[in-house]
């Protein structure tokens, strides 16, 4: 056995997490129908008009104000209609004192209309006629030309995360595709001779392998692009052969093999290829985390235990993996409930305890470090700090859901 290097605080952690951050600097381009949830990797401004020609904000007619002056329910002022204007369709005739044109939302305001009535307040005077109800004002029930957007406008912004309103702005200006930051490349793989795929039959003392699996979702849920590979054997061969099938990759994570024993032998491969940042954090579950820095790339050492690896993703791996892909900080939704049972703690580590919630009373839902039932059947983690031993039963505490 093997001390762990230096065991240090949740808070050091993160710390020394957010200096190895390497935000991604490889972009390409996308067509915006796939851009959605991607990073913009540059300015994007307006060459023209949103919207290109003023149009009718209603459905209604098309007039000149001042030939509305008086008009009222009692007496209408009748005016000529010369045209039906509908949407795609650009006017074909203008219109003088006396006239109006039918127009339909979102169609092009005729040469000579300063306002729009809409059809609600209008009434029919046979013989192409129209009899105007209510007195406009100029501008009324018009969209003008360029009112969203125009010439020079920047619509999307270098580090703009891609909403659907902002996909929405790049179609608006007729952007067809658009500049992204690549996802982070994040090589996943799990460690152990006891290790096997899903779908292989167990022998002896083998386990399915669960972590590449959460792992691969976390990453995949957090701008990055997973890149699985099968797990390697408990030899300081089959790891090394394994790091070097991971090279190009922007961020390396093994679990498995992180802690103190025998045959954890990540310690082993860090000292012959990088820099050990950290190993060992004051945490449970999730003591056996390391990260490193092996020929200038990320290198996360993930405990083997299906719950304790899961966990420390979504605390650890989560803000490092979006920090990498340039995405916005995470945000988890948070409840606060009465703790339905008491809860004893490890003094001296900062526990992240699973709960249920059912009723409205938050629920222990850990049973260990290697019961991936612990997450999976879990709605979210209340956090114990290192100084407190004892949740009580009937305690306000903060869920953060999963």
């Amino acid at each position: 056995m093997r001390p762990f290097t230096s065991t240090i605080s949740i808070d050091e952690a993160r710390r020394r997490l957010g200096e190895a951050v390497r935000p991604i600097a490889r972009t390409e381009q996308l067509p915006i129908a796939r851009a959605a949830g991607r990073v913009a990797a540059a300015d994007i401004a307006s060459t023209g008009f949103v919207p290109p020609f003023a149009r009718s904000a209603m459905d209604g007619y098309a007039v000149i104000a001042a030939d509305t002056v008086g008009a009222s329910h009692a007496t209408a002022n009748v005016l000529t209609i010369v045209e039906r204007i509908f949407t795609g369709h650009a006017p074909t005739l203008g219109i003088t004192r006396g006239q109006c044109a039918e127009i339909s939302t979102g169609a092009p305001l005729p040469e000579g209309a300063d306002a729009v009535v809409m059809v609600e307040e209008t009434v029919p005077a046979g013989d192409g006629r129209v009899g105007i109800r209510v007195a406009a004002t100029a501008g009324q029930n018009i969209g003008r030309r360029g009112a969203d957007i125009s010439p020079g406008d920047f619509v999307v912004r270098t580090g703009d995360l891609l909403n659907p309103s902002r996909i929405g702005a790049l179609a608006a200006i007729g952007r067809a595709d658009v500049e992204v930051f690549c996802r982070p490349r994040v090589a996943v793989l799990s460690t152990g001779n006891e290790v096997v795929e899903p779908g292989e039959p167990l022998a002896g003392a083998q386990i399915y392998d669960v972590n590449r699996f959460t792992l691969a979702a976390v990453i995949e849920a957090h701008g990055g692009q997973a890149e699985p590979h099968p797990p390697a054997r408990d030899t300081i061969e089959s790891l090394e052969a394994a790091l070097a099938a991971c090279d190009g990759a922007d961020v390396m994570i093994f679990s498995g093999g992180s802690s103190v024993g025998e045959r954890d032998l990540i310690l082993d491969l860090v000292e012959r290829h990088g820099t050990m940042i950290f190993h060992g954090i004051a945490v449970k579950p999730g003591k056996p985390t390391a990260l490193a820095m092996i020929n200038g790339t990320p290198f996360f050492g993930m405990p083997g235990n299906p719950t304790s690896c899961l966990s420390n993703a979504y605390i650890l791996l989560v803000p490092f993996l979006r920090a990498t892909a340039r995405l916005p900080l995470y945000a988890p939704r948070t409840v606060v409930a009465p703790l339905g049972r008491t809860i004893v703690s490890q003094a001296g580590r900062h526990q992240f305890y699973t709960v249920r919630l059912r009723n409205g009373v938050a629920l222990p839902a850990f049973k260990g470090s290697g019961e991936i039932t612990s997450l999976s059947q879990a709605d979210g983690y209340i956090e114990i700090p290192s100084e407190q031993s004892v949740v009580d039963e009937g305690t306000s505490v903060t869920v953060t859901l999963f």
